[in-house]
């Protein structure tokens, strides 16, 4: 499996522009599955049918974060936005990919004190992508306005932790394939989504189960871990410890009835897990909550340390049970 998170995490597929990563993921599922689709947004919707007659939902998005350009200069320095949340601090001296060129993340500074006082107070207005362009001209062939850029740094291997880009979400969406591959005839009927535009306001996720009858939809995502030194003391979320039931965060208050389901589902099967409360952020399951008449959610989620940068670190004990917690839900009477 170490493959492929590799394979699906170095992928660019920036929020917005999915096709590269909707396609490799086609490739890999189209032969384990019954039926598939890509809706007009761009999600990719797959089936496989089980037993019963009722349904559930995982979701995993797609799209990563990145930068947009906005503005070129003169002398051939583009000037960027962000797509999706992005930490300035993060950005600095970080190498970034725009149409396959590479570009480095400078800031600038006429002067010492400018540049300790832009260093102090960072934001996208003083911050620039060197490209190696030396014209205005040059550059726009490379990298015109609105050209999408993301994280150009690779995957690590450290034994049981392992080190990317994108990890967000593509961790969630490569946890689905293996489920779909290991999986044979589920109890329930299972809908795999891999959603579009999470990262810019849970835009896939709000109509991918609009034509389906879903009993209930949950969520894979990322969630903070809070095990590195000085970490906030109000959450325990841990690389190791197992996938996180969540229980909210900033945008959803999981169903009690969907968290028992999923809880009960891990013990039977002896799968790790922790709860998580998370403070601020949310996932597509505010999306599949507010769908039609509503369907009760929850999220799984994967403690991950240095989220939306570089280098975002999971367990891979966590990964690996997280396809188990994901084949015993699918096979849990409900």
């Amino acid at each position: 499996m170490k493959e492929l998170i590799k394979k699906i995490t170095e992928i660019y597929s920036p929020s917005g522009r999915e096709d590269e990563i909707r396609e490799f993921i086609k490739s890999e599922i189209k032969d384990h599955v019954d039926e598939i689709k890509i809706d007009k947004l761009g999600n990719l919707i797959a089936i496989k049918k089980g037993t019963s007659d009722k349904t559930v939902l995982f979701d995993g998005h797609m799209d990563e974060i990145g930068l947009v350009v906005t503005h070129i200069t003169d002398n051939g320095f583009l000037k960027v936005d962000a797509v999706g949340g992005q930490n300035p601090l993060n950005l600095v001296g970080t190498q970034f990919q725009f149409n396959g060129n590479i570009g480095v993340v400078g800031i600038e500074g006429e002067t010492t004190k400018e540049l300790r006082e832009n260093h102090s107070h960072l934001n996208l207005d003083v911050l620039f992508v060197d490209i190696g362009a030396k014209t205005r001209e040059e550059a726009e062939k490379m990298a015109p306005i609105g050209t999408f850029g993301t994280y150009a740094t690779g995957f690590h291997d450290l034994g049981d932790h392992l080190v990317s880009k994108a990890m967000d979400d593509r961790i969630a969406c490569a946890t689905m394939i293996q489920s779909i591959k290991e999986m044979d005839k589920p109890k329930n009927n299972v809908i795999f989504a891999f959603t579009v535009q999470e990262e810019v306001g849970i835009v896939g996720a709000s109509v991918a189960s609009y034509d389906y009858d879903v009993d209930m939809a949950i969520a894979i995502d990322v969630t903070k871990a809070l095990d590195t030194p000085k970490a906030i003391k109000r959450m325990n979320m841990k690389l190791g410890d197992g996938p996180c039931i969540k229980i909210k965060d900033n945008a959803t208050i999981s169903d009690r009835n969907v968290v028992e389901f999923i809880k009960n589902a891990a013990i039977e099967e002896k799968i790790p897990y922790q709860f998580e409360v998370l403070f601020g952020g949310g996932t597509n399951a505010m999306g599949y909550q507010r769908t039609k008449s509503g369907i009760p959610v929850c999220t799984i989620s994967i403690a991950t340390r240095y989220i939306h940068s570089p280098h975002e670190m999971v367990s891979y004990e966590d990964v690996k049970n997280t396809v188990k917690m994901i084949k015993a839900i699918s096979n849990k009477e409900m």
